[in-house]
């Protein structure tokens, strides 16, 4: 058998590639904002001043929509507190016929 020969290959010298840190954009954005760095907000804690107003516009049978609109807050996310401090959206006013 004969030997196969072996093909001489010359490498190219390879210069080392600095690596740079990446820069992120700070544009538009204020320091200690709420913004996560996937674009989405950290939620807003619930102050003393928003939870009573949120007990008195349930005591006046409001609309979540509504009530949401006035403490500047999603739909959801009045849903869930509502729901964690063991409140009830429903209306207290019903008729016994409904």
């Amino acid at each position: 058998m004969a030997k196969k020969a072996k093909k001489s290959t010359t490498k190219a010298s390879k210069k080392p590639v600095k690596k740079t840190a990446k820069k992120t954009a700070t544009v538009g954005t204020k320091k200690g904002s709420a913004k996560k760095s996937d674009g989405r907000s950290s939620p807003r804690p619930w102050s003393k001043d928003d939870l009573k107003q949120l007990k008195t516009l349930i005591k006046q049978n409001t609309p979540t929509r509504l009530i949401a609109m006035k403490l500047k807050r999603t739909e959801a996310s009045v849903r869930w507190k509502v729901h964690s401090e063991g409140l009830s959206l429903r209306p207290t006013n019903r008729s016994p016929r409904d």
